[in-house]
Order: C-alpha cells, then sequence, then structure tokens
C-alpha cells in the first residue's frame, strides 16, 4: 500500500501533506525531527490518510493536495475537524 497523509503542527498549526509506503514509520521520522522540512514544526499529528494500491496513483494524490485546490478540498472535506 501507498499512503498520502496530512499532518498538522501543533507549534504553528500548519499542514504538511506528504506520501509514503510506511505511515507509522514516517509520521515518526517527522516527530524525530529527520524529515528537513517538518523539523521545525514538531510536534506533529496526523490527521488524515488515504491509502493507494499504486505509488503513482499516490503521488498524483499528493501533488493535488498541494495546490491550491487541492488545501481547499482538504479544509472542505475536514470541516468539523477545522472547526472551532
Amino acid at each position: 500500500m501507498h499512503y498520502v497523509y496530512i499532518l498538522q503542527s501543533e507549534s504553528d498549526g500548519e499542514l504538511y501533506v506528504g506520501c509514503t509506503n510506511d505511515i507509522q514509520r514516517r509520521v515518526e521520522e517527522h516527530n524525530t525531527k529527520k524529515v528537513q522540512s517538518t523539523k521545525n514544526r514538531t510536534p506533529l499529528h496526523l490527521i488524515h490518510y488515504e491509502a493507494f494500491l499504486d505509488k503513482y496513483d499516490a503521488f498524483e494524490r499528493e501533488c493535488f493536495l498541494k495546490t491550491g485546490w487541492g488545501k481547499r478540498f482538504i479544509r472542505r472535506n475536514l470541516k468539523n475537524f477545522f472547526h472551532d
């Protein structure tokens, strides 16, 4: 399986979208500061993930979620999570 995941930084509230074939290991790498792009934003919490059988489908989904349309999709589909 290949996973597209969304993390939220506890320190600044910002989101991070990534792709992996081992979601548990990857979240741990983020939180142990082994990932350059998130090492100053820990702790990070997994707020959403999607599973794909094909890695190219997962990579395409990751790319979409990083666009403006994708960010709006995230906010709209996780509206209860982001509700004040």
